[in-house]
């Protein structure tokens, strides 16, 4: 009778037992790792990263206008990558890939198209925000870029050359913390091996937990050179986003209110016969300006101003409500005006 009481007792406990296994069993299969929560505690294969993370990233493409030497008007095509942010159809992509654009269409992982509105760009940190009208999208969950270490596997996803949508390329992190000059503007980056290509500009760059940890903006291509990918830090890129997103433009930062090209363009050239290095004035903020279109910038406070790295490292000394002495050749004429420091706003 003992033994009889003891075979049923340990019947109960298998019992049990398989009711409780099959009650957390089912609820692994109910709750899936998705791209969407945190991150989890081990590491992810490639293919588990790109299962997580390819629906969040998107294939942009543009139409500009612009005007040839006859002053002919057509419209110039573009192609770039981003990524979803937010369920609502917030998206994070470089400046330079929707920059001057009068369309801008996003393409989903699921072919499904989309006319995005522009929330926010900014030339300094290559950034730019816009959002399409749609709902319950997968979004892809910010990791850590400080707390990457070189070495790491880095993988990327985005859509080189305009027209590979959702292609995933594997390398490691290579450096961080690169010092890189892109387009006149200076920016601190992280460099990775994994394959970059015209098209991925805008896309994202992922770590072994399937985290965003970079936002691909550049690679560098010559005969000879590999595996030089360039993506910036999602801890640099956060607040930017933030600020495009609630303001349009980041606060806070010192500006001339005017917009410059350099003199060595062939545009310039034309008009004003000039072979060498300056910047003239092309808009100003208002009328009022003191800074006219077409002004040449010799210097500001003294300080010879030659370059758009001129320009900014000067601004960068000043405040909000500064004033500063410009001496500017206005009509083949030398003169010296007074600006005064405002908050840079697009215009």
């Amino acid at each position: 009778m003992k033994e009889k009481r003891i075979y049923t007792t340990a019947i109960v406990f298998c019992i049990l037992c398989a009711a409780v296994c099959g009650f957390f069993f089912g609820l692994y299969l109910n709750n899936p790792v998705t791209a969407n929560e945190t991150e989890t505690d081990g590491n992810l294969s490639i293919v588990q990263i790109a299962q997580n993370s390819a629906d969040t990233v998107v294939e942009i493409a543009t139409e500009t206008t612009v005007y040839d030497s006859r002053m002919r008007q057509y419209v110039s095509e573009g192609a770039g990558s981003g990524v979803i942010i937010s369920a609502d159809g917030v998206i994070v992509t470089n400046n330079h890939v929707i920059d001057g654009a009068s369309k801008i269409t996003v393409r989903l992982r699921s072919g499904k198209e989309y006319e995005a509105k522009l929330l926010g760009a900014d030339n300094a940190t290559d950034l730019a925000v816009v959002k399409i009208d749609a709902n319950n999208l997968k979004y892809a969950v910010f990791g850590d870029s400080d707390a990457l270490l070189v070495g790491e596997t880095a993988v990327a996803i985005g859509n080189p050359l305009g027209e590979l949508g959702g292609t995933v390329t594997e390398g490691i992190i290579s450096a961080k913390d690169r010092t890189i000059v892109i387009d006149n503007q200076e920016m601190t980056l992280l460099q990775t091996s994994a394959a970059i290509n015209p098209g991925n500009s805008g896309g994202g760059l992922f770590n072994d937990q399937g985290a965003l940890i970079g936002i691909v903006n550049a690679k560098f291509a010559d005969t000879g050179i590999e595996g030089l990918g360039f993506a910036i830090p999602i801890n640099v890129a956060k607040p930017i986003i933030s600020q495009l997103k609630d303001h349009g433009y980041v606060t806070g930062r010192p500006a001339l209110g005017i917009e410059v090209a350099l003199g060595e363009s062939s545009y310039l050239s034309y008009y004003f016969h000039v072979n060498r290095t300056g910047l003239f004035v092309m808009r100003t903020a208002d009328e009022t300006h003191p800074l006219k279109p077409w002004d040449r910038i010799v210097s500001i406070d003294s300080q010879v101003i030659n370059t758009y790295e001129d320009l900014t490292a000067l601004l960068k000394t000043h405040k909000i409500g500064d004033k500063v002495s410009i001496k500017i050749i206005r009509n083949y004429e030398e003169m010296t005006v007074t600006a005064t420091i405002i908050e840079q706003k697009p215009f």
